[in-house]
């Protein structure tokens, strides 16, 4: 159900492109488990339906549908990239999209064997990424500053997993978070982020990575918060590789990029709980990727 207390069927799905895409309504329409915001439907082998389903996931859709295309073309792995727009009608009163479809196997639900090419791939998919964004581009509001800012969430997600849920030493992992929040600001031009980059955000193939998807929280800002997925994402031993491909991080950008992984892995490990636990939006599989990337971040800074 939507908060709109609509519920989306393929029955709906094939109504509106019939409605608004009738040359579209012919290809198959079969739904994809998981999404928070926006509901998704594979619609034939190349393309989806992202259909809104939550407050503010409009305005987030119609941004991906603004930037993705200026994006997509320099970026040199698949993302989604928008195809048409469905618009608010009597059937369904939300903006809606059809994308691109980015073939692989969520990372939540697979793993990476090809360390040093996940590595690489990551790291040149965020230089293309990381240029100067232009003045009007999006800002986020609930990501985005420095460490220092974020520490109430920091401490949420700790008290909330500490200490029955956490292998890892909470103190390591608030060691970890208080060199981030004394490292300096970032002072650079402001970036274009993914904002997101966790294991249900990218896609694997053939043991490494082969895609990135779902760009709703992207915004311009602190290259950091994307380089958590050094931690996040790659495998032991494959963080040295990534930020020596990658190049252009200093000593305090790596300190905050750190520190926002562990507190990326908390969440992940919070996620992961309430699945567990049947808690609506809870995540089973997300628990052990996060107790993963935890691991890795407490092992070090570049390992």
């Amino acid at each position: 159900m939507t908060d709109s207390g609509i519920e989306i069927t393929a029955e709906l799905v094939h109504g509106l492109l019939e409605d608004q895409h009738p040359d579209l309504a012919g290809l198959p329409v079969r739904e994809v488990a998981g999404g928070w915001g926006n509901q998704m439907w594979r619609l034939g082998d190349e393309l989806a339906v992202r259909m809104p389903r939550m407050e503010g996931a409009p305005d987030l859709l119609r941004k991906e549908c603004r930037w993705l295309p200026v994006l997509a073309p320099r970026l040199p792995l698949p993302v989604p990239t928008p195809v048409r727009i469905g618009e608010p009608s009597a059937r369904f009163p939300k903006p809606w999209s059809v994308m691109t479809w980015v073939h692989g196997e969520p990372l939540d639900h697979t793993s990476i064997s090809r360390g040093d090419h996940a590595a690489d791939t990551l790291a040149g998919f965020l230089r293309a990424l990381h240029v100067e964004a232009p003045a009007e581009a999006p800002a986020s509001t609930d990501r985005g500053a420095h460490p220092k800012e974020c520490t109430g969430g920091f401490e949420e997600f700790l008290r909330a997993i500490a200490p029955g849920g956490l292998s890892a030493d909470a103190r390591a992992v608030r060691a970890v978070w208080d060199d981030a929040v004394a490292a300096p600001e970032w002072e650079g031009p402001q970036v274009w982020l993914h904002g997101d980059l966790h294991p249900a955000n990218v896609v694997v193939a053939d043991g490494t990575l082969s895609g990135v998807i779902d760009f709703d929280a992207m915004f311009a800002g602190d290259p950091a918060w994307d380089l958590a997925a050094a931690w996040v994402l790659l495998p032991a031993g494959a963080g040295s590789r990534f930020f020596e491909v990658y190049a252009s991080a200093d000593e305090a950008t790596i300190r905050r990029a750190r520190g926002l992984a562990a507190m990326k892995s908390l969440f992940l490990i919070l996620m992961g709980q309430s699945g567990d636990r049947g808690l609506p939006g809870g995540k089973p599989a997300w628990g052990p990727a996060g107790r993963a990337a935890l691991d890795r971040v407490l092992q070090g800074v570049l390992t």
